[in-house]
């Protein structure tokens, strides 16, 4: 006996039929699997990454981060995050981690960790060391003043309090309130050199 192809289909699909009909399976109920984040506290946060400021929802349970996703809400972002925002759990949960001040010595193949009192203080001295080595109170400027009907130029000693020897790269994961404060902070060093990550 010849079986055409459709005759073949309708068999297969009654015997399926026959079969799964026939037999007496047990009601099963629906169930939707449980969410990991059903328990999680919802946190928004700003990612800290880059300048672009994108909203996120960080989940917690038991004091660990279980989930990061972007905020659909949010008006930079609506929900995106790009590689780097989407893996921001492990600035927290990451065993490569540094959470203490490591040090080099000059010619000194490895890292030590040292205290943070002791890395501060270094800081400290090696910044003022250089704004010392390096600070100019005035500078010879030229300017253009009008004697008569002739413009003349002249040059004069004027006050900059500077140091041209420090510069600083500011970060995006800094609120506008700590910017401010940290711009406030450099201009009395006498900074001139101030960049900030968004501007890069």
């Amino acid at each position: 006996m010849s079986v055409s192809r459709r005759d073949f289909f309708k068999l297969s699909g009654s015997g399926i039929a026959a079969a799964t009909l026939g037999l007496n399976l047990v009601p099963i109920e629906a169930k939707a699997q449980e969410l990991a984040i059903r328990y999680a506290k919802e946190s928004t946060t700003i990612c800290p990454y880059c300048s672009v400021g994108c909203g996120m929802i960080v989940h917690t349970l038991g004091g660990n981060i279980i989930n990061v996703e972007g905020d659909p809400d949010h008006p930079i972002n609506e929900g995106a995050l790009c590689p780097k925002g989407s893996s921001v759990y492990q600035l927290r949960d990451n065993k490569a981690r540094v959470t203490k001040p490591m040090y080099r010595a000059a010619g000194a193949a490895d890292w030590q960790e040292v205290s943070w009192e002791w890395a501060l203080d270094e800081i400290a001295k090696k910044t003022k060391g250089t704004r010392d080595a390096s600070f100019l109170a005035t500078s010879k400027i030229k300017v253009k003043q009008k004697v008569g009907n002739v413009e003349v130029e002249k040059e004069i000693e004027a006050v900059v309090n500077r140091t041209m020897g420090i510069a600083s790269v500011g970060s995006a994961a800094l609120d506008n309130e700590e910017c401010y404060l940290y711009q406030k902070f450099l201009r009395g060093l006498g900074l001139v050199y101030i960049e900030h990550q968004a501007r890069i």
